[in-house]
């Protein structure tokens, strides 16, 4: 069998495929690397687990928080306005009376006067 003539560079790129795929030995340490870093990540994914459940319980307290206050205030502003209401009807209640004795002088004053 003859052989083809090679493309100028063909058996350069060979040999440098041929080095590429040479089975070379670890560097030292490697394994040693690998597991301490896959010892980190493991770590480093459980320590995010346990930080989000202080998380979640703080947002509802403050929700709690929150939602305890609203209804407070609504509960005072309501009280207030109540309690205006009354202050009002008073008022009312006040002036009625006087107004009525007011008309109960006139109408004597305007009998006597007949």
């Amino acid at each position: 069998m003859e052989h083809e003539p090679r493309i100028d560079g063909q058996e350069e790129f060979e040999q440098e495929l041929r080095q590429a795929f040479e089975r070379r030995p670890a560097p030292p340490r490697l394994k040693r690397r690998i597991i301490d870093e896959v010892r980190k990540r493991r770590e480093a994914r459980r320590r995010k687990r346990i930080v989000w459940w202080p998380r979640i319980a703080a947002t509802f307290a403050l929700l709690a928080i929150v939602a305890g206050v609203a209804i407070w205030h609504r509960a005072e502003v309501r009280r207030r306005g109540e309690e205006a209401r009354q202050q009002v009807l008073t008022a009312f209640r006040i002036t009625t009376h006087a107004l009525n004795e007011m008309n109960a002088r006139l109408s004597t004053r305007d009998h006597g006067q007949e």
